[in-house]
């Protein structure tokens, strides 16, 4: 069963479901956001029923809105455990520690960061809401000073950002610090089978503008990114899969990667992969298939065949996070045709309410090896060229 929430619904998965019929919880976002007629709808008390009978085995969440829906109404069942391991980032760091017992993290209430002094803290360090979404309100420290600005910009973010997702989804109402990880940060879409197999079925690089960017700007992929992780993150879902006893159960977890190869996680976001249709898409134009098929059919990609048929193009999400340093309801215009016009091939824009969720929308452009200065133009730019006038 598939539950579809706000804020953001592709036109890649309506058609998914309109083809194939899998299961949709009626509910009123639902019903706002896909066609209305053609959809498979159930009640809430079917899904339930059906989800208790075990008739449904495996729920995929358009946005983690949706996490609310599954607590209150699921709480029979081992999924609202399985899903707050992940969600808690306190939590995750418990779970995991079995596997890095000398990594540290600390939980911190609000009102108690301004009592933390830079050197009773490992530095540098990640301070971030609990309960996060998009690396809203996330920040590196390296510093004294940039520490005392840190805590003044998190008191700030906190009242920007606070009614922008359910709790469920953000919540600064605690935080956690926790030692930087080093090394190349990844993204995994992975699905737990019936077994507890994993099955990956998409693989990101995040590239960021230098060593304080926290940033979500530029996520990238190719046949070179899923061959040189392929293995380790494989070996590495089996043993967090074993830790919590996950089956049918989809994943987008985040990693990095250090120069030796060890695998640590960052987090992991349950029962969907990236926000607002994100990676999965990316999968779906990079490699062919459609990942939300594959979680709802339990199928297995042939990546062997996949890969030897690539074009060798990277295949990219740009974020148009705002970070211009202009409040957004300042921003009178924002020139998508002169900022899509760099990309030498955009294969998608989507736009969004800057206002509303913080960024102006995404790009997916495809790109040739020899010209992905293209797009370190844009991880550079803090956007605000495009801010001009009509």
């Amino acid at each position: 069963m598939l539950i579809i929430d706000k804020p953001y619904v592709s036109e890649l998965l309506r058609e998914t479901l309109l083809k194939n019929q899998f299961p949709v919880l009626k509910t009123p976002d639902a019903i706002e956001l896909l066609p209305s007629e053609g959809i498979n709808f159930i009640s809430e008390k079917e899904a339930i029923e059906k989800y208790r009978s075990g008739e449904i085995q495996t729920i995929y969440t358009s946005s983690e809105n949706s996490i609310g829906w599954i607590a209150k109404n699921l709480p029979f069942s081992a999924l609202p455990e399985k899903i707050d391991a992940f969600k808690n980032k306190v939590k995750f760091r418990k779970l995991v520690s079995k596997l890095y017992p000398d990594f540290y993290f600390k939980a911190v209430d609000p009102d108690k960061i301004d009592e933390l002094k830079y050197d009773e803290l490992p530095h540098p360090f990640i301070i971030k809401p609990n309960v996060g979404f998009f690396s809203l309100g996330v920040h590196k420290v390296t510093s004294p000073e940039n520490w005392e600005k840190v805590k003044t910009k998190i008191r700030q973010e906190a009242e920007i950002i606070k009614d922008t997702y359910p709790k469920e989804v953000l919540d600064t109402a605690k935080f956690i610090i926790e030692e930087n990880i080093q090394g190349e940060e990844y993204t995994v879409d992975a699905f737990y089978d019936e077994n507890g197999e994993p099955i990956i079925l998409g693989m990101m690089h995040h590239i960021f503008s230098g060593e304080e960017d926290t940033s979500d700007r530029l996520y990238t992929t190719s046949a070179k990114v899923i061959r040189e992780n392929w293995e380790g993150f494989l070996d590495f879902l089996v043993k967090l899969g074993n830790l919590v006893g996950l089956k049918n159960f989809p994943l987008h977890l985040e990693v990095r990667v250090d120069a030796a190869g060890n695998i640590m996680p960052i987090e992991g976001n349950p029962l969907r992969y990236g926000g607002w249709c994100t990676s999965a898409e990316l999968t779906h134009y990079a490699f062919g298939f459609n990942p939300y098929e594959y979680v709802m059919h339990g199928k297995h990609p042939d990546w062997e065949t996949i890969l030897q048929k690539h074009s060798g193009h990277s295949f990219s999400i740009i974020i148009l996070n705002n970070n211009s340093g202009v409040e957004a309801r300042e921003v009178k215009y924002f020139n998508y045709e002169k900022l899509t016009g760099q990309i030498e091939k955009v294969l998608e824009l989507r736009k969004a309410d800057v206002v509303k969720f913080h960024i102006f929308g995404f790009v997916y452009a495809e790109t040739r090896p020899d010209n992905f200065a293209e797009l370190e133009q844009l991880l550079h730019s803090d956007l605000s060229e495009f801010m001009d006038e009509k």
